[in-house]
């Protein structure tokens, strides 16, 4: 189905990526990030966009997601985010892979030569040998 396309886009949900502890679900990521390392091994790019980080991070901070606050959404995204990232970065590298985080703002898609630039940078992120990262950014994901 995929054999003639040679860039893909995978969207990752937090209900894949985090277990019913707020835990890095490593058994679901391992085997992902090995079709992932096929991928481009095979000379295609990838890029993953991901969720997980308020997930990720309110467990280790303690909060309720659904009782939470936004500014309390905000501080689990960034401590997530830096576990999230760190786990991929971690895990690709095991597989001869580099990553790149890519964190596109609105105005990367609104504005033409900010989307221009944001393209390339996902285009370059992806080339060789590796696989670019983008988290999913949204309303209370800070």
């Amino acid at each position: 189905m995929l054999a003639g396309h040679r860039r893909l886009v995978v969207k990752i949900g937090s209900a894949l990526l985090i277990d019913a502890r707020g835990r890095l679900n490593l058994d679901w990521v391992n085997g992902l990030l090995d079709d992932v390392a096929e991928w481009c091994g095979e000379g295609r790019q990838l890029l993953l966009v991901s969720s997980g980080s308020v997930a990720l991070g309110s467990a280790g901070l303690g909060i309720d997601r659904r009782r939470a606050r936004l500014e309390e959404l905000q501080a689990a995204a960034a401590a997530g985010q830096i576990r999230l990232a760190r786990a991929y970065q971690e895990l690709l590298e095991q597989r001869g892979l580099a990553v790149a985080q890519i964190l596109p703002t609105p105005d990367d898609t609104e504005i033409r030569r900010r989307s221009q630039c944001a393209r390339h940078a996902r285009k370059t992120a992806g080339a060789g040998r590796g696989a670019g990262y983008q988290r999913e950014r949204h309303g209370g994901d800070g």
